[in-house]
């Protein structure tokens, strides 16, 4: 019945097959065609256009739509996903989420951390996937977006790349955009960036970009976007801090009761970690020099990221050893689900699309070609959105190594903004869902911009180890509450 219906109300607005919709002729969402796309044009982004069609992929409960963003007259494609909330559709917030890398799809985010559905790992034969009743569009409308180009589903014609974070914002930001001009339902929805990883790196940059463009906006008498917050678990931020914080998570216990790495290789890494600090402090952050840069860069990771690697333990969650596709059995599955034909047509993915992997080497090293983390101190971006009132919440689960805990309290110590002796003067305090003894620590304040919290006995991928503490930590950061 209401497929017959929605046939009736396109009809009736005149839409057909890839119909083309000028954002002066504003849609609801649900008008959309679950057949065909529906491409969405606007005159302030002459060479961006969005392509949304309704799927049944996922969550039967809400409605789901995907999609692509054309950017460059259509040369390339970033591919999103949409879910809408499962318990107030017209007036949650809407969270967009990124994978990091670079180079990784938000597609394992969604499959395998917070997505309505997860990977079926019971019955991985079956390719197919289970309700996730810990999702987060349980809070909120959802947005998953493969970027930049060349990552999960997207894709570009004549090998066009995007090779910085800065490139890459431009993108999100004209998407975004798109998508709430075109659709009235959202103007004025509080906005939240979220994602993991390298998206300390991304989100930052994502979120100034935006912010930018919104004074631009002001200034023009034009609408703007309700850009609330930055979430990011795990983030490479501030390069400065990896180090230190890698050795405490190896060689301390800042992770385990009992460090496990060798007494030998803690205490090379002890001796070595004062010239790797001296050299990134001289060639990475004090001035930038690109070959001396990627010298210390690469004189660190010799002596400070060799060891965990060769102990063949999961560098995402330290208490486990690698065993599967970037250390986790569900990234093969996730791979072979997506790659399947009948998944990549109800999910309209475009037949020019290369089959689906989980990261991209090539995009990873082209950012990493042009020294992308560590050539950008991206906590000053975190400062500037703190100082204009966008407020960050920066968490992180205890077993990762990557991107650990240690050094995210590290660089947002030492953050320089105007609420720094505010925060550092809050005390740290043990938060917990239900009736759980403890879940973790967070250092917070009641109305505070910033927001820190730990996860325990979780590792790079907290909605993944820990969904219920990650669902109960995004409802009350979306809601003002203090955990």
């Amino acid at each position: 019945m209401w497929s017959l219906l929605l046939t009736a109300f396109t009809l009736a607005l005149g839409l057909t097959a890839a119909t083309q919709v000028p954002l002066s002729d504003s849609l609801h969402l649900s008008s959309v065609r679950s057949d065909d796309f529906t491409t969405l044009s606007h005159s302030r982004f002459p060479n961006h256009r969005v392509r949304v069609k309704q799927s049944s992929f996922c969550d039967p409960t809400v409605s789901v739509y995907t999609g692509y963003l054309d950017v460059d007259q259509g040369a390339k494609h970033l591919f999103f996903y949409f879910f809408e909330s499962r318990r107030n559709p017209a007036k949650d917030d809407v969270v967009m989420w990124i994978n990091g890398g670079p180079g990784c799809s938000s597609s394992m985010g969604l499959l395998m951390e917070l997505g309505p559905c997860s990977i079926d790992m019971k019955n991985a034969s079956s390719n197919g996937t289970t309700w996730n009743p810990h999702s987060w569009n349980s809070e909120a409308n959802i947005f998953f977006l493969d970027q930049p180009v060349g990552v999960g589903f997207s894709y570009a014609d004549f090998g066009e790349t995007i090779e910085t974070t800065e490139d890459a914002a431009k993108n999100v930001y004209a998407f975004i955009s798109l998508f709430f001009e075109a659709f009235p339902q959202f103007a004025g929805r509080a906005l939240h960036l979220s994602g993991e990883s390298y998206g300390g790196r991304y989100l930052p940059v994502f979120a100034s970009e935006i912010y930018d463009q919104n004074q631009l906006a002001i200034a023009q008498g034009r609408q703007t976007l309700n850009l609330q917050s930055v979430i990011i678990g795990n983030g490479i931020t501030d390069i400065s801090t990896l180090y230190p914080g890698r050795y405490d998570i190896e060689c301390g216990i800042a992770a385990l009761e009992v460090p496990f790495q060798s007494i030998s290789t803690c205490v090379r890494m002890k001796a070595a970690l004062p010239r790797c600090q001296k050299l990134m402090e001289a060639s990475c952050i004090d001035q930038f020099d690109a070959i001396n840069c990627r010298a210390a860069v690469d004189f660190c990771d010799s002596q400070l990221s060799t060891g965990m690697w060769a102990s063949g333990r999961n560098v995402y969650d330290i208490s486990k050893m690698c065993i599967g596709e970037l250390c986790y059995e569900e990234n093969g599955v996730i791979t072979k689900y997506l790659s399947d034909p009948v998944v990549r047509e109800l999910l309209g993915v475009d037949p020019q699309a290369a089959n689906f992997s989980s990261c991209s080497n090539d995009v990873g090293n082209q950012f990493n070609a042009h020294l992308d983390k560590w050539a950008v101190p991206t906590q000053y971006y975190v400062a500037s959105l703190l100082d204009r009132g966008i407020r960050v919440l920066i968490y992180a689960g205890t077993y990762d190594w990557q991107c650990n805990w240690v050094a995210n309290r590290l660089w947002v110590d030492k953050l320089e903004w105007s609420g720094q002796e505010a925060y550092a003067a809050l005390e740290w305090a043990d938060w917990a869902v239900g009736k759980q003894e403890k879940a973790g620590e967070v250092k917070q304040a009641e109305g505070s911009l910033l927001s820190f919290v730990t996860i325990r006995g979780a590792g790079h991928m907290v909605p993944h180890d820990k969904p219920e503490e990650a669902l109960a930590m995004l409802s009350a950061w979306l809601h003002g509450r203090q955990l």
